[in-house]
């Protein structure tokens, strides 16, 4: 190479080294106190493009760790409010057992204040937790998590929908549930009992007329005399008034749901008359009937006196077939009729009783029974031979028959929510088992965009090293380059 004054070569090779090398510190600079391999995407637009996607998927799966977290937060609220509304029913069970015993001498209407007001209360912590009926969880539940190939596999659900997982007591199907004591509402009347306004029988009285069989199975009657006093009485008081005179018929007073007058028993009987109030408010209207106790099986006839050949009839039931014969001898009125009945039927469990209207005769029994007349007479039960009718009891008809109804429903509800509670322990551990995923996924993928973007300390360490060796060679041999031009002095001299 030629020496030369206009151009110094070594100069500029020496130049293009020392920038360089700059460059190459600077980088490495850059990467140390970045703490990143790629700062700009000339460091390395491929890879930069990959370490972004993966950034945005850590983003995404991120958040879906705090979407399911706050899913379990909620299933966990929802939790709570399951296992209160558990404890309600285990008082409603309680109050309902109580009620369904006929040994309860207290008032089954206070045990049934408080059991509506528990139902109540079941309604208010279904609607506070959200599975009312129609309620904000009442429905599929759809958390967003992400990391997924497509949109249905970055979604977890958990379906809380319909009727079925509602915990309301609709949907438990507790809310037409009663523990008051059932009975017979009279045919007729309408006045209410449970009116807190008004005062019944001021100054007056009234009379209440039951056809019953007597101890040697004879009809009967016992009559229950309501009396109101100067001041008159509530509705509460008359039906203390009545239980206190008909106790020991075995008949019990009652308000039914409807607020009304109903009767119950654990014997056979009609209400033959109701009599009209001599003075104040009724406590129920006058002439109205009860035609049969319906909380028993009961079976009503036409009666006619017997006036020739032989009326036979067959009863079964659990304890066997008698067989009943009526004649012009023993049935010759109804209650020379009734009186052969119970005398044939006496242990059997079978009752008859004078009719609400003074001439049929009502046969009752609390189990189940049938009648067949296999002979007809002139006149007697009924018109036709054959089997009879027999209406099955009303379960709102007993004073028990309220409460063995909830009982059942109640055992029905517990099922129902136990399946809720599974539901809502399986939604937990599903949103639990996303979030490990999605964390694993977090990890993993975090671990393939550092091993793209993260710089290697250790590496940048020894090109700095490096770099700034070459940078002090670099400006070494450009002063030995810029000094080569004055030799050319020496050539002139």
């Amino acid at each position: 190479m030629s020496i030369s004054i206009q151009t110094n070569v070594t100069s500029l090779f020496a130049q293009q080294a020392l920038a360089q090398n700059s460059s190459f510190e600077s980088k490495t600079i850059q990467q140390l106190t970045s703490g990143y391999r790629i700062n700009s995407s000339g460091d390395d637009a491929a890879g930069l493009a990959v370490a972004n996607l993966y950034r945005s998927q850590i983003a995404e799966l991120q958040q879906g760790v705090r979407n399911a977290n706050d899913g379990i937060s909620v299933f966990q609220i929802i939790d709570g409010g399951l296992n209160n509304i558990s404890q309600i029913l285990d008082r409603l069970r309680t109050l309902a057992t109580q009620s369904a015993s006929a040994t309860f001498a207290g008032d089954r209407s206070t045990l049934n204040n408080e059991y509506q007001s528990q139902l109540a209360e079941i309604n208010r912590q279904a609607a506070n937790i959200g599975l009312n009926t129609g309620g904000n969880y009442n429905t599929q539940i759809s958390v967003y998590i992400g990391g997924a190939s497509s949109a249905a596999n970055a979604v977890v659900k958990v379906d809380l929908s319909g009727a079925n997982n509602g915990v309301d007591t609709t949907a438990l199907g507790l809310n037409t549930s009663s523990i008051a004591g059932g009975g017979t509402s009279l045919t007729g009347n309408s006045v209410r009992l449970d009116d807190s306004a008004v005062s019944f029988l001021v100054s007056g009285s009234q009379a209440f007329t039951f056809n019953i069989a007597g101890a040697t199975g004879a009809a009967a009657t016992v009559v229950a005399t309501v009396t109101g006093g100067s001041t008159g009485l509530s509705g509460t008081q008359v039906i203390n008034s009545l239980n206190s005179q008909l106790q020991s018929s075995g008949i019990t007073a009652s308000i039914g749901a409807n607020g009304q007058l109903q009767f119950s028993g654990n014997v056979a009987f009609t209400l033959g008359a109701v009599g009209a109030a001599s003075a104040g408010n009724a406590v129920a209207t006058a002439a109205s009937t009860i035609a049969a106790n319906t909380g028993d099986y009961n079976l009503n006839s036409t009666f006619g006196a017997v006036t020739a050949g032989t009326e036979t009839l067959t009863f079964q039931n659990a304890n066997g077939a008698t067989t009943v014969n009526l004649t012009s001898a023993n049935a010759g009125t109804a209650a020379a009729a009734v009186q052969a009945l119970n005398t044939a039927l006496a242990g059997t469990g079978i009752t008859a009783v004078i009719g609400a209207n003074g001439t049929d005769v009502n046969i009752q029994s609390a189990n189940t029974f049938s009648v067949n007349q296999t002979a007809a007479g002139t006149g007697g039960l009924f018109g036709g031979t054959g089997a009879q009718t027999v209406t099955a009891p009303s379960a709102n008809a007993t004073g028990t028959g309220n409460a063995t109804a909830a009982l059942a429903a109640l055992t029905s509800a517990v099922s129902r929510l136990g399946l809720v509670q599974g539901r809502v322990g399986t939604g937990e551990n599903v949103f639990a088992n996303a979030i490990n995923l999605a964390n694993s996924q977090v990890t993993n993928l975090s671990a393939a965009q550092s091993s793209i973007r993260d710089a290697d300390v250790a590496a940048a360490a020894a090109n700095l090293t490096k770099a700034q060796t070459l940078i002090q060679s670099s400006i070494a041999a450009l002063a030995q380059a810029n000094a080569l031009p004055s030799a050319v002095i020496k050539l002139l001299q």
